[in-house]
């Protein structure tokens, strides 16, 4: 699916043309996946357009630079200043962002220590690469691993090892199934090629943790908070795949995926989808992104 364009993208500091944000075909990061990144939301709501828990993404993309050792050229700060100007520049109300930081043109080889650290960011009105139907979707079980966390570090959401996500999402999508589950090199459940995975069951809602493979959602964050504020149950534990399967509801979320029930893993059909605990998360999760609950206002950052 083509990116619809915007006008501009914030590229090194600056505000450029969006079809002037190129990179060079030596740039390192390019032949060694040697990047960071974050997918982030611009929600509309009744104050106008606002970033989700920018903060946190912001800081976890610091922190990925760190695991990786690259060093950053802007903080915080700036890049949420960055931010705001983007989104305002472009007119969105309701939109994807995109920031990037990654080894640029200049010297190529294994050897990173010496490249330039590039920083783009980029806006774009798009709903996510899962079907948003009520109904759900369907998972298969990847016969691709997550990574080992003693190979690359997943709790980095770094460039390079994505083809992992990459490869895992197109045997599923071959097969005829929406999305992938990944298993941990241990063979316990991890997460999908973008989204983090909640089970219930008997009313108990239950997520992998970190040490499974699985990213440190920031929306995996939001639901279990969420969960906690609604009396749910939550434990944060490590599931089999047969955990999964004796599920009374399954569902994934992401930054662009928001909140999506799973209806099918491996062709059992789940109970129910979306069940109840599902359809009382997403509502929470809509109202808390749009601002409508006045609880979680200090997740939002204002465009204005």
């Amino acid at each position: 699916m083509a990116i619809p364009e915007a006008s501009t993208i914030w590229w090194n500091g600056a505000l450029v043309p969006w079809q002037e944000a190129r990179v060079h075909v030596l740039a390192h990061g390019l032949h060694y996946g040697t990047g960071v990144l974050e997918g982030t939301r611009v929600f509309a709501t009744a104050d106008g357009p606002a970033v989700f828990r920018l903060p946190e993404h912001l800081r976890r993309l610091h922190r990925s630079a760190r695991m990786i050792r690259m060093d950053l050229p802007y903080g915080v700060a700036d890049l949420t200043r960055a931010t705001v100007e983007l989104v305002r520049a472009n007119g969105h109300q309701d939109c994807y962002l995109r920031h990037f930081a990654f080894l640029g043109y200049g010297t190529m080889g294994i050897d990173m220590r010496h490249s330039p650290v590039d920083v783009s960011i980029a806006s774009w009105e798009w709903r996510g690469q899962l079907p948003q139907g009520e109904g759900g979707i369907t998972l298969k079980t990847s016969s691709w691993r997550r990574n080992d966390p003693n190979a690359v570090p997943p709790a980095a959401k770094a460039t390079g090892p994505y083809l992992n996500s990459v490869l895992a999402r197109r045997e599923a999508n071959d097969a005829g199934y929406d999305e992938a589950l990944l298993l941990g090199p241990d063979g316990a459940v991890s997460e999908c090629t973008g989204e983090n995975v909640f089970a219930v069951r008997d009313g108990v809602l239950r997520t992998p943790p970190s040490s499974a493979g699985a990213l440190e959602g920031i929306t995996q964050d939001t639901l279990l908070t969420l969960a906690r504020d609604l009396g749910v149950e939550v434990r944060v534990e490590g599931l089999l795949r047969s955990d999964l399967y004796a599920a009374d509801e399954l569902f994934v979320c992401g930054t662009a995926a928001g909140v999506i029930p799973v209806r099918a893993l491996d062709d059992r059909a789940l109970p129910e989808s979306p069940g109840p605990v599902t359809g009382r998360l997403r509502e929470a999760y809509r109202a808390a992104v749009s601002g409508a609950d006045p609880r979680y206002r200090h997740w939002l950052t204002p465009v204005g």
